[in-house]
């Protein structure tokens, strides 16, 4: 989970993101983020001027939060095809984690916020879309390597492999919340992974 909050707004992020994750946004209340956060209504509108603008310093944080174990598991001093098991590793994990403390699957915040409300606000859409951009970045730059290396064609399209990846991520974390299971994660994530990569036949390919 995330560092514990320190001060005012940090509580207000970290209270937000807790409560909209587990819940959604159109259940959440400004007098309901207060109330769990321990701070008064007037403070909330001190740095927020809307619930909106919370939820995308949530969105934020909730990413940076997270970035550490992006960094780790992508690094480039780990083989390719390691850094989407151990990325799908820790997909798992931190769904497990949640639903141990929760006591529910929450899946995915950024998708389950951006899919309520996208639609309905344009900077909530922006910001969604640029954080799914930012974790995309990772898995080009390991598609990357794999090409390098011979694990895939040449003219393998980056761009469209690593947006089939995100949507497949993003589909089986959205089943695993509809269900409250993670059964499924725990079972086929990576070697879903791994099929749509192109790793399941993973021989050098002639240059």
């Amino acid at each position: 989970m995330s560092r514990p909050a320190t001060c005012t707004k940090e509580k207000l992020i970290a209270t937000a993101l807790e409560l909209i994750w587990q819940s959604s946004y159109g259940n959440v209340s400004v007098d309901g983020i207060c109330k769990a956060a321990g701070i008064q209504k007037g403070s909330f509108y001190h740095y927020f001027p809307s619930k909106i603008d919370l939820a995308l310093a949530a969105l934020e944080q909730g990413f940076t939060d997270y970035k550490d174990r992006l960094d780790a598991v992508f690094s480039p001093t780990v083989s390719p095809i390691k850094r989407f098991e151990d990325f799908a590793d820790i997909c798992y994990e931190k769904q497990k984690e949640v639903y141990e403390t929760y006591g529910k699957v929450c899946g995915c915040p950024m998708a389950s916020l951006g899919s309520e409300m996208a639609g309905n606000d344009e900077k909530l859409r922006q910001k969604t879309a640029e954080l799914f951009a930012r974790k995309e970045k990772y898995y080009k730059s390991a598609l990357r390597d794999l090409v390098a290396e011979g694990l895939l064609p040449k003219d393998t399209d980056i761009d469209v492999k690593a947006t089939d990846i995100r949507s497949y991520i993003m589909g089986v974390m959205m089943m695993a919340r509809i269900q409250n299971d993670l059964e499924y994660m725990r079972t086929d994530l990576k070697r879903g992974l791994m099929r749509i990569i192109g790793v399941n036949q993973v021989t050098k390919i002639d240059a």
